[in-house]
């Protein structure tokens, strides 16, 4: 049943083959749990108690509220899938609880920080050095994901009307504007492309072989780069997409305008923006406010 289970999220759902591992390895090491072969396990003879053992022995072992979260709800997940097959009919993780979770603010890249890594001075240089470039612009200009910009064709890009077509999560399409700045940096960078590499896909980002890139180059292009700019302790594609949201909205930007960008299936996902926005807004406040001063210069 599992395997039935994780073929419905990979086909029937469109889930990424990275989000499908994640389910399978919860379901696998709650088989692992009960001793039982995936292949042999019988969800009917799983009880809500035999569950929440589970979940403690992970408690016991000091795992993250987070982690644990993500495995209740695989199992949610999982045995919701079964009942609406009609192949149980007892679900023992209905009443099972997330555990509350702290959660980060989204770090972002400063103004300043990515004036710098996109200053002309750091255009220089050959057809590897303009296309990580290229790369981070994207990123900081269009908020997308790193699979997102993985999938980039050179269809993807109309000039004439200065739009870039991105393939999202669940293959949802969404159209994203560009400004005529980096439309012209991206024709650049595919003339220098074309001129030095041997193309061997249809790929808008490439080696300097002519093959197609993938996450993992990309994660180490942005890591290496960005570290030379910023002090945050991440360096990632997806800070410059929490660095997108955040400049948004910093500028009046309407949240359900950033949520069609981002390509949030819910306004929910987009909210955390708003709280790193007003984070910055009362800092701001209680440096250059008056009021927000106390006697003795305190705030």
């Amino acid at each position: 049943m599992i395997s039935l289970f994780l073929q419905y999220l990979q086909y029937e759902k469109n889930y990424s083959s990275h989000t499908v591992l994640s389910y399978r390895t919860d379901l696998y090491q709650f088989c692992d749990f009960l001793r039982t072969d995936p292949s042999e396990f019988n969800p009917t003879l799983v009880s809500q108690s035999t569950i929440q053992q589970w979940i403690l022995s992970f408690m016991e072992r000091g795992v993250s509220p987070r982690s644990i979260s993500r495995k209740i709800s695989s199992l949610k997940s999982f045995w919701r899938f079964l009942m609406k097959r009609g192949l149980v009919d007892k679900n023992p993780a209905l009443k099972l609880v997330l555990p509350k979770t702290n959660k980060p603010l989204p770090a972002f890249y400063k103004q300043q920080e990515m004036d710098n890594v996109l200053s002309e001075n750091n255009r220089t240089g050959g057809f590897e050095a303009v296309r990580n470039r290229m790369i981070i612009d994207l990123f900081y200009e269009t908020g997308m994901r790193v699979s997102e910009l993985v999938s980039l064709t050179d269809s993807s890009v109309d000039f004439d009307a200065r739009q870039l077509r991105v393939i999202g999560k669940r293959n949802k399409e969404r159209i994203i504007p560009l400004g005529e700045t980096i439309c012209q940096d991206l024709r650049v960078y595919k003339e220098i492309r074309n001129r030095v590499t041997d193309i061997k896909c249809d790929a808008l980002f490439v080696r300097k072989n002519g093959m197609k890139m993938y996450s993992k180059a990309i994660y180490n292009i942005v890591h290496n780069e960005m570290a030379q700019f910023s002090t945050l302790k991440k360096q990632s594609p997806h800070v410059l997409r929490h660095t997108f949201a955040t400049i948004l909205l910093n500028n009046g930007a309407d949240i359900n305008a950033v949520k069609d960008l981002l390509g949030h299936s819910s306004l929910a996902a987009t909210q955390v923006y708003t709280h790193v926005s007003f984070s910055e807004l009362n800092k701001i406040y209680k440096q250059a406010h008056p009021r927000a001063i106390k006697k003795g210069g305190q705030i």
